[in-house]
């Protein structure tokens, strides 16, 4: 088996600063999470997920990162969530006149259109790839379609990665996807950009996110492991030329409604759904992937929606603080399309209602002294969210669906004495983030097209 060289030269190189994980010993708090792989049952998985900045994470973020870092990050993603059009910014795949291997050359030079940013809001979980399987730190993402991971040789670039980089020969189940391939045309709907062919017939694949990240390089199949169980014949990006904010992860997951994603490919196996339990900083949640019980959720329905149909959208159909109704119509609620979605940190609401959100959380907290405004963070309170009285807030979704918010999904600390509401407003696409989705189990029942919610999912 021979990996070809992919002759990859970027017209312009970005810099990002790496970010470093948080020294930490290993402590028994962590020892309940270190069992990457538990069977939920027969016919599905349950992987344990991490918070971005568990320090349990295997590739945690800095404990210190500025939650500035994770607004700006969380602006980018949305702007790319609720746009598909060209970034503008191209890349170029040249001949490389050093690399010896000019039959495998080719020029090509093609806008890169922006997916989502994958930022300092998404959360880690282990996936096992090739023959034996090595395991890898991954991004999970709701918002993408196709699973990459950085792959030696590395031709351009490779971001630092906790772990060694996945290597091809090492096995004996990988195989490059030429370009005549149905998957290989299959990515300009998984990632918004057009692949590329080598003149030795394999198939390129670019990947570009909101917040300048990419990775670039072979679409190839292997076997997909998670403990005992492995799937032969997934298809990924095996990433040669890969930059920008990942952490030290070695790649990403892609859960989006599309054929590329992890969900599309094991479907067959265990089913056309998944669930999570988004956890804290100080718990573990888990993803599982093909096994629910469906007593235990209030369902929304999925909707349709021309802005993405690879995006997961439903609707709102109410509020309340301290059991009292937001004072907005029906149809304030209903103005936007609204996404949930795994990776936003800050959940956007229409502007009236965030508006009647903000002034009613105000008034039934009117004991607590006001801060100055965060950021876009415009309702906030001196001192932390866990000393605070915060009224119940509840979100209900259409069908009834209702997630009934504890402090700790309503206000966000943002630093050491101030805390905030963790919503904000929009004129373009509403989205339900990760903040609100905490320690509650989330099921995407894609098959029939509905989203559930059950409280205590974390536990």
């Amino acid at each position: 088996m021979e990996l070809q060289l992919l002759p990859l030269l970027l017209a312009c190189s970005l810099f990002f600063p790496v970010m470093t994980p948080v020294a930490r010993e290993i402590a028994d708090p962590c020892a309940s999470q270190t069992n990457d792989f538990q069977h939920l049952n027969s016919t599905g998985l349950h992987l344990t997920l991490h918070h971005p900045q568990s320090p349990c994470s295997p590739v945690p973020l800095p404990s210190d990162l500025p939650f500035s870092t994770v607004i700006a990050h969380d602006a980018a993603r949305i702007a790319r969530l609720t746009t598909n059009t060209p970034s503008g910014r191209p890349t170029s795949l040249h001949p490389d006149k050093n690399s010896g291997n000019l039959a495998d050359s080719l020029a090509a030079s093609v806008p890169l259109a922006p997916g989502t940013s994958i930022g300092a809001g998404n959360y880690i979980t282990r996936l096992g790839l090739g023959t034996p399987a090595t395991l890898y730190a991954m991004v999970v993402d709701t918002g993408s379609s196709l699973t990459w991971l950085q792959c030696s040789p590395c031709v351009v670039s490779c971001h630092r990665q906790t772990g060694p980089l996945y290597n091809p020969r090492a096995s004996s189940t990988y195989a490059s996807v030429p370009c005549s391939a149905t998957q290989c045309g299959e990515l300009q709907a998984a990632t918004l950009n057009p692949s590329a062919c080598s003149t030795s017939d394999v198939c390129i694949y670019q990947a570009s996110y909101g917040d300048g990240s990419f990775s670039v390089g072979y679409l190839s199949k292997d076997t997909v492991s998670f403990g005992s169980s492995s799937f032969p014949g997934f298809y990924y990006g095996c990433g040669q030329d890969n930059e920008g904010l990942f952490g030290r992860s070695a790649g990403l997951i892609g859960l989006a409604r599309n054929k590329l994603s992890l969900l599309y490919q094991l479907a067959p196996s265990l089913g056309s759904s998944f669930s999570y339990c988004l956890p804290t900083s100080a718990s573990a949640g888990y993803l599982s992937i093909g096994s629910s019980n469906p007593g235990q959720y209030s369902y929304t329905p999925l909707v349709s929606s021309s802005l993405d149909d690879s995006l997961y959208f439903i609707g709102i159909a109410g509020m309340s603080v301290g059991g009292s109704p937001l004072a907005v119509s029906s149809s304030d609620y209903s103005s936007l399309p609204t996404i949930i979605d795994s990776g936003t940190v800050i959940t956007r609401l229409p502007t009236a209602v965030y508006d009647a959100l903000s002034k009613a959380l105000a008034t039934a907290m009117s004991g607590a002294p006001r801060a100055p405004a965060y950021s876009i963070l415009d309702t906030c309170f001196e001192g932390q969210v866990s000393k605070l009285h915060v009224p119940a807030v509840d979100m209900v979704f259409a069908g009834g669906a209702t997630l009934k918010l504890a402090p700790g999904n309503v206000l966000i600390d943002v630093d050491d004495s101030t805390t905030c509401l963790a919503f904000a407003a929009t004129d373009s696409t509403a989205i339900i983030g990760n903040t609100q989705q905490q320690t509650f189990s989330v099921v995407y029942d894609v098959a029939q097209s509905r989203i559930g919610f059950a409280a205590g999912g974390c536990s």
